[in-house]
């Protein structure tokens, strides 16, 4: 059961929210494929913003209507638009969305239900999780017109091996759904009428888990990558420690000795 968000969203992007604080955007521009047009990258923005702002938060499905789940960036809108501040504010704009989906202290895992090329396969690097039907391909293919896809090799990478993912960024080339399984940037595969299935183990077994524990893990997880491993260690200690005087830790550890399910506290 949901109920849309009280929060104006225009109608290139879906917004409902449940009960449980689970948050479902859905890009809702099936006739473009959903390209990350400059309406599209304000609403996402927009909508992770109000997101971040709400306590109760637990998860965030980010799906797609129609055929693709996104074609990347509108290319009639930039070729329309031919300067170099146009390019540098646009290109900006959608990094601090895909920014604002690892700074969110919530998951958030992409629903794929088709096509994701470019920095829509960007989008679904992105994201903390990714689902996806197994005829789903993958590629970041702007050196075909001619434009390397800089900003889709940033998350690409860190999802990947830097030869497959250098591979897939010089050649254009696709992969399918199985291949971004086995490379990394995908966690699940299923048949298209098993997307929901998947979609909703992983959302109920993130909702069974307390809220800070979740929080303070992936703020850790993205920190700790990007340092040396000796400071990861350092800031991965002390985030253990933090997380272990939190009551949701003390009432857990205590209710695995008493051999009894966990009441959590917050």
């Amino acid at each position: 059961m949901t109920e849309p968000t009280s929060l104006p969203t225009p109608n290139v992007l879906l917004h409902e929210r449940d009960v449980h604080g689970v948050h479902r955007l859905t890009l809702n521009s099936p006739a473009s494929f959903n390209t990350l047009s400059e309406a599209m990258l304000t609403a996402l923005q927009q909508a992770l913003d109000a997101i971040a702002q709400d306590a109760q938060a637990r998860v965030v499905v980010l799906g797609a209507a129609g055929k693709a789940f996104c074609a990347g960036h509108n290319l009639k809108e930039m070729r329309a638009q031919p300067e170099l501040a146009y390019y540098q504010k646009l290109f900006a704009q959608c990094s601090r969305m895909m920014m604002a989906i690892q700074k969110l202290p919530v998951p958030v895992i992409a629903r794929v239900q088709g096509l994701a090329t470019a920095a829509g396969c960007q989008l679904v690097a992105q994201c903390d999780l990714a689902v996806s039907v197994d005829s789903a391909t993958f590629g970041v293919n702007g050196i075909d017109v001619g434009l390397f896809c800089a900003t889709p090799s940033v998350p690409l990478v860190r999802n990947m091996h830097a030869k497959q993912a250098m591979e897939m960024l010089l050649t254009g080339g696709f992969i399918s759904a199985g291949e971004a399984q086995a490379r990394g940037l995908v966690n699940r595969v299923c048949a298209a009428d098993q997307l929901d299935a998947q979609l909703d183990e992983l959302v109920n077994a993130i909702l069974s888990k307390p809220r800070e524990a979740v929080r303070v893990g992936k703020a850790l997880f993205y920190q700790q990558r990007e340092m040396g491993i000796e400071a990861a260690y350092q800031l991965a200690g002390q985030t253990m420690a933090c997380n272990m005087v939190h009551d949701v830790a003390q009432e857990g550890v205590q209710a695995f000795i008493d051999k009894r399910t966990p009441t959590w506290r917050a």
